[in-house]
């Protein structure tokens, strides 16, 4: 009977820990209390009679996204992801092993659940995971982000029209526009920057300049 109350214990105490870990992962952040801004329409563009100069400025205009906080913290320069408004590196420590989706000891579902707990300002989705490594741009510039996200080799193997469906579509990128308390969503709403990406790829996918 005592080894049973024992193991008890312990099962209790490491429930206890691993909530406490969950906690500190999903501290607020003060500047995720601001709202975020708009995007302009693919039609705001259409004055800029220079075609090229129109396509630079679509993705200039998209790049409000991808250089947010909710997209940058899951595509680090590293191996660790960030968090919060302002980038934290992720705590409790965590690594983003073989699959993006952390190591065997600290898997990213430990914490992260199917769906955002606001009372706890976790934030979650099934598939919560790291951007691939060839498709990190944490610091890189906006020209760089450009040419990297056009290359098939660099962008997790997708051709033109998967870049729409999945800035547009896919349902873990469309978490950044319902990130749940204490972090503000990206700007405007997914269908915007989907919009923004086909008008950006129909217009000849230029980059901006450095």
């Amino acid at each position: 009977m005592t080894s049973v109350l024992r193991i008890g214990a312990l099962a209790s105490a490491g429930a206890l820990v691993l909530l406490v870990l969950c906690a500190q992962a999903a501290e607020p952040d003060p500047a995720g209390e601001h709202p975020a801004g708009g995007l302009a329409s693919p039609e705001a563009f259409d004055t800029i009679a220079d075609a090229q100069g129109r396509s630079a400025a679509l993705f200039s205009e998209l790049g409000k996204v991808l250089t947010h906080p909710r997209c940058v913290n899951c595509h680090p320069a590293g191996d660790r992801p960030r968090q919060g408004d302002l980038g934290r590196p992720h705590q409790p420590p965590v690594a983003r092993g073989e699959t993006g989706h952390g190591t065997a000891s600290m898997r990213c579902g430990s914490c992260h659940q199917r769906a955002n707990f606001d009372p706890g300002r976790m934030p979650g989705h099934p598939e919560w995971h790291l951007a691939p490594r060839e498709m990190a741009w944490e610091g890189r510039s906006l020209a760089a982000i450009c040419a990297q996200i056009k290359d098939p080799a660099r962008n997790g193997g997708r051709a033109p029209e998967d870049l729409v469906r999945h800035i547009g579509q896919d349902t873990l990128v469309g978490w950044a526009w319902a990130p749940g308390a204490g972090r503000s969503p990206a700007p405007g709403t997914q269908a915007q920057a989907g919009a923004l990406v086909a008008a950006w790829l129909a217009s000849g996918a230029a980059c901006p300049a450095e």
